[in-house]
């Protein structure tokens, strides 16, 4: 993974606190909201949750899911592996208020563990500037038929 395209999906990411983790349950595709822990983006996301979740489970015989982002002009979708993590220090550095509210016991209890997420592949759409640049831009798209400005890429995140 190049540092730049790690740099482009980390600024993306960057403030989006609530990401959509996609699962393999019995064949359907199922998602459910988690707060990021690690914002520092390097192609892995991390998520305290509860090992008692069924989802949790469900990882050791599906592992490959997806993590979506969705901002106020950009979009991020993360294809990757995930795994459950029992590191203490870890899950005290990532406990938070904002944790404390959704999960019972703290960082002591051992039903809270960590998900670990590293990621294979990222696409983004990113469109420029600021609403009323957004704006603009569909009003020019509609008027000369012109295809709306804005990035959009794959990028291959596997590490060597």
């Amino acid at each position: 993974m190049a540092h730049e395209d790690a740099a482009k999906i980390a600024g993306l990411i960057d403030g989006i606190r609530i990401a959509m983790l996609t699962t393999q349950d019995d064949g359907r595709l199922v998602s459910r909201p988690l707060a990021t822990q690690d914002v520092e983006f390097d192609g892995d996301v991390w998520f305290v949750t509860e090992r008692s979740a069924p989802w949790v489970s469900q990882l050791g015989a599906h592992p490959e899911v997806n993590v979506a982002y969705a901002g106020s002009s950009s979009w991020v979708s993360l294809a990757g592996t995930a795994r459950v993590v029992d590191d203490p220090d870890r899950l005290r550095e990532y406990w938070s208020a904002f944790t404390d509210a959704w999960l019972e016991g703290g960082p002591d209890n051992p039903d809270n563990v960590l998900v670990h997420v590293a990621a294979h592949s990222a696409e983004y759409w990113d469109s420029p500037g600021a609403k009323v640049t957004q704006v603009l831009n569909l009003v020019k798209a509609k008027v000369t038929g012109e295809r709306y400005e804005g990035d959009n890429e794959v990028v291959d995140l596997d590490r060597p």
